[in-house]
C-alpha cells in the first residue's frame, strides 16, 4: 500500500510523536508498504527518509520547540501528491495536519486514519494558565470528540485512552494499537563512558528520566521523591535527559530542594550514541507522568535492561500494569521514593526485574505491531473502497435516464 502520513511534528523536533512516525514508518517500509510523510521544516537540518516533503512552518512564540505548517504550502504540493495514487491517508496530529489531512483526502477519495497522540484534557492548562481549567477541559472534549468523529478510523496507543475518549462522545472504531521499539536501536551502550563524563562513580546510583522536560510530565514529583530518598542515600543522583518550557522551573526547584548536586540536566541526547550510553549508566529509569497516552520511553529502558520505577496512570498501565520489570507504586511521592530506595539496595531485585524486562519487552517489538497497523490500513481501505463503490452505484442510477 501507498500511504501518507501528515503531522504538525517531526524530527529533529525530539517527541514520542516524532518517534512514533519514524518506528511505523521504517517497520511499514521493511514490510513493503511505501510511506511518504508530510511534515513542517525546521531550522536544524535533519537527514529525511525518501518520500518526506518538508513544508515552510513559522515560530510558534508560546511555545518555541514547536512550528506551524503553512496551510497554503500543503495545497500548493496537492496535485503532486495527488499523482502518488495514495491509498489511505493517516494524520498524526490536530492542528494543521489534521485538517489538512482530511481536505487531502476527500481530494483523493480515500480514508483517514487518525492517532490520537496527546491527552489535551490534562495538558492545555500548563500553557493557557489564564484560563480556567474547567473551561480548557470543556474545550479540549469538544475538540477531541469533534475530530475524533471526522476520521475513518482512530488509533490509541492505549486502553485508557480509548476508555477516554468513548467518554467523550467519540463514536469512531478506536483500535488499540501502541507504538512498539526497535530492539535492535538499542544493543549496545557505554554506561562507565557516559559516568565519567558526569564525574559520578561506578557506584552511585544513578536515576533516569528521558522525556521532554515539560509541565505535563509531571517532573516535580521526581525531585521531591529524591530529596526523600537522598535522606536514607544521599549519594543518590537524578539524570535528566531532554529539553522543554519546564526546565527552568525545575532547576529552580533543583536548588530551593537543596538537590544541585544530586541533579544533572543534560538535554537532548543523540538516540544513536549518547543516549544509549545513558540508558546503560542507569540503575532505574523513573517516571511519573499523569497524561501518557502511552509511555514509550518505558519500553525503551525496558529495552535495554533498565528496571523501571513508575506510577501506573492513564496510558502507562498498559505498559507497567503487568508488573514485569518494574515497581509500581502508589501515585504519591512517599511510596515512590521507598520503591527506589528498595531497588537501589537490593542488587537481586534489579538483577531480577532487568530480565524481565529484556523478556518483557519482545513483546512490544516494533514489527508485530506494525503489522498490525498493516492490517487496520488494509482493512479501513476496503472498507473505504467498498463506501466508493455503492456511492458510485448510486450516482449512476440517479445519472441514468428516466425510462
Amino acid at each position: 500500500m501507498k500511504i501518507l502520513m501528515i503531522s504538525d511534528v517531526y524530527f529533529p523536533r525530539v517527541n514520542g510523536v516524532s518517534t512514533s512516525i519514524q518506528t511505523f514508518s521504517r517497520e511499514l517500509t521493511a514490510l513493503g508498504h511505501e510511506i511518504h510523510l508530510v511534515a513542517p521544516a525546521y531550522p536544524a537540518s535533519y537527514p529525511d527518509e525518501p518520500h518526506t516533503v518538508r513544508v515552510p512552518s513559522s515560530y510558534l512564540p508560546f511555545d518555541p520547540e514547536d512550528r506551524r505548517m503553512h496551510a497554503r504550502a500543503i495545497r500548493a504540493a496537492a496535485g503532486r501528491l495527488e499523482r502518488e495514487g495514495f491509498d489511505l491517508v493517516h494524520v498524526q496530529t490536530p492542528f494543521v495536519a489534521h485538517y489538512l489531512g482530511l481536505e487531502l483526502a476527500r481530494r483523493f477519495g480515500v480514508p483517514v486514519v487518525e492517532t490520537y497522540h496527546t491527552f489535551f484534557e490534562e495538558y492545555l492548562f500548563h500553557y493557557v494558565p489564564f484560563l480556567p481549567r474547567r473551561w480548557l477541559r470543556a474545550a479540549a472534549r469538544r475538540f477531541s470528540r469533534t475530530q475524533g468523529n471526522s476520521v475513518d478510523a482512530l488509533v490509541v496507543p492505549s486502553t485508557a485512552m480509548r476508555d477516554v475518549l468513548a467518554g467523550y462522545g467519540v463514536r469512531t472504531a478506536m483500535h488499540v494499537l501502541p507504538t512498539g521499539v526497535p530492539l535492535a536501536d538499542f544493543a549496545g551502550g557505554d554506561g562507565a563512558r557516559f559516568r565519567a563524563g558526569l564525574g559520578i562513580d561506578a557506584g552511585t546510583p544513578m536515576l533516569l528520566f528521558v522525556g521532554r522536560v515539560a509541565h505535563e510530565k509531571n517532573i516535580e514529583f521526581l525531585l521531591t521523591a529524591l530529596e526523600q530518598v537522598r535522606r536514607r542515600v544521599p549519594s543518590a543522583v537524578l539524570v535528566i535527559a531532554g529539553e522543554g518550557p519546564a526546565r527552568p522551573r525545575l532547576e529552580r526547584m533543583t536548588e530551593r530542594l537543596g538537590l544541585r548536586g544530586n541533579v544533572h540536566f543534560v538535554g537532548y541526547l543523540d538516540r544513536r550514541t549518547a543516549l544509549l550510553d545513558c540508558y546503560a549508566a542507569a540503575d532505574a529509569f523513573v517516571f511519573a507522568s499523569r497524561t501518557e497516552t502511552q509511555g514509550l520511553v518505558l519500553l525503551e529502558a525496558m529495552a535495554v535492561g533498565l528496571p523501571v520505577v513508575s506510577t501506573a496512570v492513564m496510558g502507562t498501565r498498559d505498559i507497567v500494569g503487568p508488573r514485569r520489570g518494574a515497581l509500581v507504586p502508589d501515585d504519591d511521592e512517599r511510596s515512590f521514593a521507598d520503591a527506589i530506595e528498595r531497588l537501589v539496595g537490593e542488587p537481586a531485585l534489579r538483577a531480577r526485574l532487568a530480565q524481565e524486562a529484556l523478556d518483557y519487552v519482545r513483546e512490544w517489538h516494533a514489527d508485530t505491531l506494525a503489522r498490525r497497523m498493516a492490517a487496520l490500513y488494509a482493512e479501513v481501505a476496503a472498507a473505504g473502497s467498498r463506501a466508493h463503490g455503492v456511492a458510485g452505484q448510486r450516482e449512476a442510477q440517479y445519472d441514468a435516464p428516466m425510462r
